[in-house]
């Protein structure tokens, strides 16, 4: 080695990098297509059909939790709640009761279906169960319902290999709200929707009641946080949609509603909160002549989701 080498002050490989720096230069070749790409939407399809073309089974899912049991009383909810096709566990009558028309119809409804496990108590074993209510001496239990994971619902559309389609609701309290967007999801092909975990309508069984029986097969995801959950989606290579009064764009301009896309919902009057309308990519306006000033979440996402349907056509 050199007198002026060994006597450098300068800092790191003098001698040379061995290649490194000129390999640095070299192009990486042209980007893979979108089914190679670890995580896009459309690998995972790819790796859906795959999985149904070897007979293997999907991946198992996460799941989202478990809400809590239930209990609907008295006998015109009871009897409501039983022709919906609320899910039911157990259909308490109390002793000696008098038995009336919707009595006879609640035990033959439950009798009908299967499943429901009938059985008599008494009277202050039925006050004591509802903490005092009227209950008529109907009591039905509905067991706790069985949430999916969000990650679920993107897989549930790459397992039918179709760009997924989902409603997220932020700060919608009222579980009919909840059971409307259900129905809206079911009857223009969504595959799911999400509720955050908290401060937010669960699935109860009036929002089974509103679905009409949708919601049996359309998932209902809850999410710990729900703003991390839509940056998930966006990594996942979903477009977020946001709908607001004052939104940039309207719903009959906005071209991603027919490809990968969440439609994030909020509550009537307050609308999306701040850091969930600050992570949609679009934000979108529904154009309405008449004047009103808002629409409620189940009416709302009927429009967008009538809207995303006819473009995917």
């Amino acid at each position: 080695m050199s007198k002026d080498r060994r006597a450098s002050s300068k800092k790191g490989a003098q001698v040379g990098s061995g290649g490194q720096r000129r390999r640095g230069l070299e192009g990486k070749g042209p980007t893979p297509p979108a089914e190679m790409r670890k995580g896009h939407a459309k690998q995972r399809a790819a790796n859906a059909k795959a999985r149904r073309a070897q007979g293997r089974p999907a991946t198992a899912r996460r799941g989202g939790g478990r809400s809590t049991s239930e209990l609907v009383v008295g006998r015109n909810p009871v009897v409501e709640a039983l022709r919906e096709g609320v899910p039911a566990k157990t259909l308490y009558v109390q002793q000696f009761i008098d038995n009336d028309e919707r009595v006879r119809e609640a035990l033959q409804l439950a009798a009908e279906r299967g499943g429901i496990n009938l059985m008599e108590a008494p009277r202050p074993e039925l006050d004591r169960m509802t903490n005092g209510l009227n209950h008529q001496g109907l009591v039905l239990q509905v067991p706790p319902y069985e949430y999916a994971h969000p990650e679920d619902l993107v897989a549930d559309a790459a397992d039918s290999d179709e760009d997924p389609l989902v409603v997220a609701l932020d700060g919608v309290t009222d579980p009919r709200n909840l059971g409307a967007v259900v129905r809206s999801v079911s009857a223009f092909g969504g595959h799911g929707v999400v509720v955050p975990e908290r401060r937010a309508a669960g699935m109860t069984a009036g929002a089974w009641k509103t679905s009409a029986g949708t919601a049996a097969r359309t998932p209902v995801a809850r999410a710990t946080n729900l703003t991390r959950a839509l940056e998930q989606y966006k990594k996942a290579g979903l477009v977020v949609v946001g709908l607001a009064a004052d939104g940039e764009h309207e719903i009959g301009d906005l071209e991603a509603l027919g490809g990968p896309v969440v439609i994030v919902v909020g509550s009537e009057g307050k609308g999306l909160s701040r850091l969930v309308g600050e992570t949609c990519d679009y934000r979108v306006r529904i154009p309405m002549p008449g004047g009103a000033e808002s629409l409620n979440a189940g009416v709302a996402t009927g429009i967008v989701l009538y809207e995303a349907a006819r473009r995917r056509g």
